[in-house]
Order: structure tokens, then C-alpha cells, then sequence
């Protein structure tokens, strides 16, 4: 994920926890926009399959939810660096050898 981040075309930005809980976390959202904002959609992964909307009212929602979003998250260079150090981290705890204790039954 990190290694594909690097390209011009992709960015990957974190928001920390320590921001809490935020509107549509838990769920896949696609926002399509374009030149005609008559044609945007929004189409939410849910357990249930994909929905879409186009209602300007929910369109307004989403697009409030992206740019707490984007205002909040951290910049892609910092988010590269978090999720390596997670990475090293997880491989640390995983290189760590086990100790199991034993029980002597008489």
C-alpha cells in the first residue's frame, strides 16, 4: 500500500484516532464529480451491496463529510511515515519469540 502511495496517481492520507469517531467511518465511499455537478454521485458500500445517491441534499452531506475529512487527515508524507512505523512495529511483535508456560499434571 505504502509502495503504491509513492505514485502521482494515489495518495493515502491517515486520520488518527486520537481524532474520534467521524461521520461514514466503517464504510467504502466513492464521491464522482465532475464538470456538471448535476451528475455527480455518491455510492456508499454497505453489508447490504452497493448504494448510490445523487440527491443534492445527501450529495451536500458527503461532501461536508470529505472535507472534514481531507481538513483533518494527516499529509501524505506523514501518513507514509505512520503506517511504516506500524508496519516495523507489527513485524517486531511477530519476530518476538514465544514463551509458553508449561504445566505438570501428576
Amino acid at each position: 500500500m505504502v509502495a503504491q502511495s509513492e505514485r502521482d496517481s494515489i495518495e493515502i492520507r491517515v486520520i488518527p484516532a486520537s481524532k474520534g469517531d467521524f461521520p461514514g467511518a466503517g464504510h467504502a465511499l466513492l464521491y464522482a464529480d465532475g464538470p456538471v455537478p448535476q451528475l455527480d454521485t455518491v455510492q456508499l458500500d454497505s453489508a447490504h451491496g452497493p448504494e448510490f445517491t445523487h440527491a443534492e441534499a445527501q450529495l451536500t452531506k458527503y461532501r461536508a463529510h470529505l472535507d472534514w475529512m481531507d481538513a483533518t487527515a494527516m499529509n501524505p508524507e506523514a501518513s507514509r511515515d505512520v503506517i511504516h512505523k506500524i508496519a516495523r512495529e507489527r513485524r517486531r511483535r511477530h519476530d518476538r519469540p514465544h514463551h509458553l508456560g508449561r504445566t505438570v499434571l501428576r
